[in-house]
């Protein structure tokens, strides 16, 4: 039942061949992009599982200090999420349990509480992909993943999109069915009282000397302007709600005006909050239509080509990741003069001749952020300002992963590749120097678009973090 079940959620991938243990003790869901107790399809799915069983659940959420290109600031904004994330998991009738490096594996836990079955969540990038191609091939059970954190699951979406004209009528005609509450089932089965597996605390002091214990990059530290974890994320949703929506049509392209975006990205990263439930409290909000259909357009359509785009493209941080006449216009120009040139410590240090791009990279290093609007002209500015294409793209992909606390996802790559090299855009008539027929942007052109000294003011004006 629990398979068939699983077999028939239009989520649900099925990772290797093994079957249901009839001997196991419980089921196990296996906790890692999707870092939330409500609204998570995946840890639906295995409360659904365990109880048509009748076996007990248990979370596993193993971490780590070495995932690639992370660091102090991301791991500071991922464990503020935890305790809450525990509690939720709890009163829904299962065991958390957090198992820290270095004894985080999923195989020696599995081999301790003797799952059943094990349900996880999807992640298109290779390294947390290629996580869960090894614990499937040695796991002695059934492991099937779930794409939780986009509204159409991706399997619908087989092959990659040339862009948002493309992909918008496929998940158009998926909404209707995708597009629903959850239920955040309960267990059926609680985990017997005074059973739970041995977890690591997950109050503030015991995960701040978790993080004290590993050896993370320092060099980038935590940003105070921002809580991370579900209820923090759930607050900034309904001050955006409350504040923002109305006039998101408006003002989500104005760089300088603080409230005109969402600035939900980084919790929507860590998997704090679901986009099926921000955007169905955007859906039914009260709101004009315009505006609703504005966001819903950015998070559904643009988000989920990005994620199309990391889950199709194997080089999706990668030269050959960019479109064939992106690449072959950059290559045509790649001689053009260059005036100036900076490298990556002068980029890095915003030691530029250019006020808003050195705004920019300063708003990103001390807040781990940057509008959506200006990372573009931002990228761009790299591209004109290295002589190597190939390299731009890598130095572009090394500050935002580095200092954004939204980096290392799929909007990052398929926003840079979209700056540098045309990815799901289109050629552009005349041919400049530098860009060739790749869309340029200028500081003349991106001022017509917002008040960029009042930003440069604000990022001036404010203490550090």
């Amino acid at each position: 039942m629990p398979l068939q079940s699983l077999v028939a959620d239009p989520r649900a991938s099925r990772r290797n061949d093994r079957q249901v243990d009839p001997r196991g003790r419980c089921v196990v869901y296996w906790m890692q992009r999707a870092q939330r107790g409500l609204d998570n399809p995946a840890l639906d799915a295995a409360v659904t599982a365990a109880n048509a069983l009748g076996l007990p659940l248990v979370v596993h959420l193993g971490l780590v200090p070495f995932y690639p290109g992370a660091n102090w600031r991301h791991y500071a904004f991922l464990v503020q999420g935890l305790d809450a994330t525990a509690r939720m998991v709890r009163q829904r009738g299962a065991a958390f349990c957090l198992r820290p490096y270095p004894g985080h594996s999923l195989i020696d836990f599995c081999r301790q509480v003797r799952p059943a079955l094990v349900v996880g969540d999807e992640n298109p990038l290779r390294v947390p992909e290629r996580w869960r191609q090894i614990v499937a091939a040695r796991l002695g059970v059934s492991l099937f993943t779930v794409d939780a954190d986009v509204v159409v699951p991706s399997v619908y979406l087989a092959k990659e999109e040339w862009a948002a004209r493309t992909i918008r009528p496929k998940i158009t005609r998926l909404l209707e069915r995708f597009l629903v509450p959850g239920d955040d089932p309960v267990c059926r089965v609680p985990w017997p009282f005074g059973a739970e597996p041995e977890s690591h605390g997950t109050d503030e002091s015991a995960l701040a000397a978790m993080l004290a214990a590993w050896p993370l990059d320092r060099s980038v530290g935590p940003v105070v302007r921002w809580v991370g974890g579900t209820p923090a994320g759930l607050a900034r949703l309904a001050a955006f709600l409350r504040d923002g929506l109305a006039q998101y049509p408006r003002r989500h392209g104005l760089a300088h005006v603080p409230e005109g975006t969402s600035r939900l990205s980084p919790y929507l990263h860590f998997g704090h909050l679901g986009p099926r439930a921000v955007a169905l409290a955007v859906r039914d909000a009260e709101a004009p239509l315009e505006a609703r259909q504005a966001f819903l357009e950015q998070l559904i359509v643009r988000r989920e080509l990005a994620v199309n785009f990391c889950a199709r493209n194997s080089d999706y941080d990668g030269w050959r990741g960019l479109p064939a006449w992106g690449r072959r216009t950059l290559e045509a120009h790649a001689a053009d003069p260059r005036d100036p040139t900076y490298d990556i410590e002068e980029l890095e240090a915003a030691r530029t001749h250019d006020p808003l791009w050195n705004a920019a990279q300063t708003q990103m290093v001390r807040d781990g952020f940057m509008h959506n609007h200006l990372r573009m002209y931002w990228a761009k500015q790299i591209l004109a300002w290295t002589p190597d294409p190939g390299r731009a793209q890598q130095i572009a992909i090394r500050l935002n992963d580095r200092w954004s606390l939204d980096g290392r996802d799929p909007n990052g790559y398929a926003g840079i590749a979209w700056s540098i090299g045309g990815r799901h855009d289109r050629p552009w008539a005349p041919e400049r120097p530098i860009f060739g027929m790749v869309r340029a942007m200028t500081l003349a052109s991106t001022s017509r678009k917002f008040d960029w000294r009042a930003l440069v003011s604000q990022v001036q004006s404010l203490p550090p973090a």
